[in-house]
């Protein structure tokens, strides 16, 4: 088994990385950065993040596995101090994984034939920088509403639990194949008139997002962000792709949810 090792640049992590780098040569695991069997992430969810869209066009054949150097995260299960555990754990390693749903997004350009293509594991936003964002908003290609306010917000199931919760939209567990979409302070008045609650769209489905203007855009794909002018149509739908993690041991998604929101487990007994 080939073993790629991802680490974000804080110094614990660093060290981290080099401790592991000694465990997998002792237990003979080869070290492979280019085309890897498993990716191993150290830092956080924003770490594995980042790995995951370094290593984007291997899904079919890459696993990931997080080390946290903080508390669990949604993407990570093991602990800084349990190096050696996993290493034992790769060295009995028998292919098992779960995996998550993605967002497929394809935005098309003023001038461009071709959409371009993106993946996200948590969500994707829309947003105007310079004023109020005016947009149509399609379901299955039948106009749903014009949207007035400051953005969209796309998310996965695993990506429930970010950016899509800071804006009031529901948690919903990944073996929900589903998207959520998600409006950023809509305008509500006796004129302009928008759902104004999640929208939780089947995966048969799709949401196309038409800009009014085209100018004074910025798209976020996951934690990547760039200016945009020239989108006319955004098209989100599950991805035919999906992220798949190494089974060795995994944390309930609810036990994740209730340790990153609530904490009553370490507060009280049952």
């Amino acid at each position: 088994m080939k073993i790629a090792i991802v680490h974000n640049n804080n110094e614990s992590s660093i060290t981290l990385a080099g401790e592991l780098r000694l465990l997998l040569k002792k237990a003979a695991l080869k070290i492979d950065e280019r085309h890897p069997d498993l990716v191993i992430t150290i830092g956080g969810d924003g770490t594995l993040l980042s790995a995951f869209h370094r290593y984007a066009h291997m899904l079919d054949r890459v696993r990931f596995v997080g080390v946290h150097t903080g508390h669990l995260g949604f993407y990570t299960d093991w602990r800084d101090y349990e190096l050696s555990e996993l290493v034992t754990s790769l060295i009995h390693d028998k292919g098992e994984s779960i995996s998550y749903p993605l967002l497929d997004v394809r935005a098309t350009y003023q001038g461009r034939k071709e959409p371009s293509h993106f993946l996200a594991l948590n969500e994707s936003t829309m947003k105007r920088v310079d004023g109020t964002m005016v947009c149509d908003v399609f379901i299955k290609d039948e106009l749903f509403e014009r949207f007035r306010g400051d953005g969209i917000c796309i998310s996965t199931p695993t990506g429930s639990t970010g950016y899509n919760k800071s804006v009031g939209g529901a948690i919903i567990h990944p073996r929900l194949e589903s998207m959520q979409l998600d409006e950023i302070a809509s305008i509500k008045n006796r004129v302009f008139r928008t759902l104004s609650s999640p929208m939780i769209v089947a995966p048969d489905e799709w949401i196309r997002i038409k800009p009014i203007t085209t100018d004074g855009f910025v798209l976020t794909i996951d934690q990547l962000s760039s200016s945009e002018k020239n989108i006319i149509d955004l098209q989100y739908r599950i991805a035919k792709e999906r992220i798949h993690f190494a089974r060795y041991r995994h944390t309930h998604f609810w036990s994740r949810v209730e340790d990153a929101f609530i904490g009553a487990k370490n507060k009280y007994e049952i």
